[in-house]
């Protein structure tokens, strides 16, 4: 989870000072209040990768950075299977989209 996206981008200052040429994020979910996307605009980031558990369509037009994986297929895979009673475990090793 990111919020102000100031720990994060610190740590992109760290990775960049130790030689890092290429730094990416992979969040779960993208809340982005406050200067966060600023901060990520002028981080080291090449990109920052986040779910779409959040709408993510107004951050991404002030963002370029940002890329979005939608994962509502396998939540409603999770959910379909948890209604059935079927492992939901099995989602962790195969994925059926």
């Amino acid at each position: 989870m990111a919020d102000t996206c100031g720990t994060i981008c610190l740590a992109a200052d760290k990775l960049a000072e130790a030689g890092a040429r290429k730094i990416y994020a992979i969040l779960t979910h993208g809340i982005f209040s406050g200067p966060a996307l600023q901060r990520i605009n002028n981080s080291n980031f090449e990109a920052v990768v986040v779910t779409n558990s959040m709408p993510q369509e107004a951050h991404m037009k002030i963002c370029d950075k940002l890329r979005v994986i939608d994962v509502s297929m396998m939540f409603a895979e999770a959910v379909r299977r948890t209604h059935n009673g079927e492992s939901v475990s099995y989602l962790f090793s195969n994925v059926p989209y």
